[in-house]
């Protein structure tokens, strides 16, 4: 059985690796570290695709070290036991090197009995993970290791990875491909910086690809059948699914209509309509809030009637909530109010409910002064009287700043105006 194109053309140096120029290029402080022979402990850290597996077999076949490969989808307890069975032994005299892919999946116990060789430094471990690694790794795992992010590939990075595998074909296959330079563009474009997809998608579209005067003819046309929705980067448990739904928040906090639904269509191609609607309503309270309150409703109907549309339709009302809140008037002066309120409460600083306040008309023998006394706003000119409503312990606090919009301002004027 043939392997995958992406296995065959795997590089062999750490020169052929196409991208992560800030840790491989010439000078970068990783790259001479690796040179030096002196391997550290190391958790390789970004998408799928992208060159951790690559680099980590490079670094460690090239170490000297005995080498041992798992994978924390499939390994267990018993499978790092033996690996650790072999230290001291004369085929670890020049150490053990353990390559740990996937390594999120490891449970809190399994990673832990990987915490004593690393620290002695009879094993290094070289692990790899699509998580983030803050979340999902032991802390004192983390605290033995230096984590190093692997960013997705620009698509000149794939497109050399393309040129070279096209060259590795011809020879493998001992057929001519002639490839349109655009099908290569799209192809590079296509894969959302994934070197494994787009050398699959490679492989495929060359398979199917028409075979003229002795040579294989790669079109863009080809390559787009291949590639339908492949540059989607999403899940909705993984680092991105977090990244667009914070990136859908921000650009609408930041009043950028264009990236809102941008980042609001990436979300909804990948079907997660659900967290879409949570969000818009979330920033219809917290970003755009008391400077046009009635964006509550509004964007509270539009996810109405996006869940029971069902995608696709349900992308025109959310895209209308959007649109609508990027373009609103914004404040977070009640977020603001309630966060202050709520550090209050946790530092302690609290009391009993005022007495004109309280919902009871009996006062006990230990009270001192008899009577509610509770003053009815209504009753008095401006439906407004003073009296204190905090506890004691609070008396005179402020919590709530009027925003610096029209609706804000408005409503201070009137009540600057009724107190006096």
């Amino acid at each position: 059985m043939q392997s995958p194109l992406a296995d065959r053309l795997r590089p062999r140096t750490l020169a052929e690796v196409c991208g992560q120029q800030h840790l491989l290029g010439p000078g970068r402080v990783f790259r001479k570290a690796i040179e030096s022979g002196r391997v550290p402990n190391m958790i390789f850290y970004g998408p799928s695709g992208v060159g951790k597996t690559t680099v980590a077999r490079i670094i460690a076949e090239n170490s000297g070290m005995r080498l041992h490969k798992l994978n924390g989808t499939s390994a267990g307890t018993g499978d790092i036991k033996a690996v650790m069975a072999e230290i001291g032994t004369f085929q670890s005299r020049n150490g053990l090197l353990l390559y740990l892919d996937e390594i999120q999946y490891l449970n809190k116990k399994q990673q832990q009995s990987l915490l004593e060789c690393m620290e002695d430094g009879t094993v290094t471990l070289i692990a790899s993970t699509t998580e983030n690694p803050y979340f999902y790794i032991y802390n004192a795992l983390l605290s033995r290791a230096t984590v190093f992010e692997f960013k997705p590939l620009t698509p000149e990075d794939v497109r050399r990875g393309l040129e070279n595998a096209l060259h590795k074909l011809e020879e493998l296959d001992g057929v001519r491909i002639e490839a349109q330079p655009e099908a290569l563009d799209a192809l590079a474009a296509a894969c959302g910086g994934d070197m494994r997809k787009a050398l699959g998608s490679l492989e495929f579209a060359v398979a199917g690809a028409a075979e003229t005067d002795g040579a294989k003819r790669l079109t863009t046309e080809a390559v787009r059948q291949v590639t339908q929705r492949s540059s989607q980067r999403y899940d909705k448990s993984d680092d991105m699914h977090y990244d667009c739904i914070s990136a859908l928040q921000k650009s609408i906090r930041g009043s950028d209509p264009d990236a809102a639904v941008h980042y609001l269509a990436r979300i909804l191609e990948a079907g997660d309509l659900l967290s879409a609607c949570r969000r818009l309503l979330v920033i219809a309270a917290e970003d755009v809030g008391l400077a046009y309150p009635q964006a509550i409703p509004i964007v509270k109907a539009c996810v109405d009637s996006a869940l029971q549309l069902g995608l696709p339709e349900a992308r025109l009302p959310l895209a209308d909530a959007a649109v609508l809140m990027a373009t609103a008037p914004k404040s977070n002066s009640a977020h603001n109010a309630i966060l202050a309120a709520e550090q209050d409460l946790r530092r302690g600083k609290t009391g009993p409910v005022p007495r004109q306040l309280q919902n009871k008309h009996f006062d006990g023998e230990d009270a001192a002064q008899k009577g509610q006394n509770y003053l009815y706003p209504h009753d008095y000119p401006g439906h407004w009287v003073k009296q204190q409503y905090l506890p004691d312990a609070l008396a005179g606090v402020r919590y709530y700043e009027y925003g610096q919009n029209k609706n804000e301002q408005a409503a201070k004027a009137y009540w600057d105006k009724i107190k006096k």
